[in-house]
């Protein structure tokens, strides 16, 4: 019989639900765990870091795509840790944040005046000269419409 943490166990000291622990697994980002001889899934302890980790960086805005990849990057390689490119890749993701943000002042800028103004009837405002919604598309950073 192996010897490690169960699923269960694994989860909760992640913070995680089994779900997530099994898709992590489906995703590639979690090792298939051994097994009993009873077949019951066997982790080390490890694996809650690794969870700790993916969820970290998830909040951080990272999708499981680049999570995958940073985890990839930063895998041993013969021994030694390889540069897992953290240092841009979280530099370009302060770059996208601070464009978001910088998307939302628009649209909160505009609500605000919005709700200043007294709008209540979208069709009423686009008819009126006085009305303060952008009834042309918002420019926004990013390059997205605001729809």
């Amino acid at each position: 019989m192996s010897v490690g943490l169960r699923a269960g166990q694994v989860a909760a000291a992640a913070g995680v639900n089994l779900q997530t622990l099994r898709y992590y697994e489906r995703r590639g980002l979690l090792a298939a765990p051994d097994r009993t001889l009873g077949g019951h899934r066997v982790y080390s302890g490890e694996v809650v870091t690794l969870l700790r980790v993916i969820k970290t960086a998830q909040r951080l805005g990272f999708t499981l795509a680049e999570v995958a990849d940073l985890l990839e990057a930063g895998a041993h390689h013969h021994g030694r840790r390889v540069d897992a490119g953290l240092q841009a890749r979280a530099a370009a993701k302060l770059a996208e944040v601070d464009r978001k943000i910088a998307d939302l002042e628009v649209i909160r800028d505009a609500l605000r005046q919005a709700v200043d103004a007294g709008c209540d009837d979208l069709i009423a405002c686009a008819e009126s000269p006085c009305c303060p919604l952008p009834f042309t598309e918002l420019v926004l950073t990013t390059g997205d419409r605001a729809d």
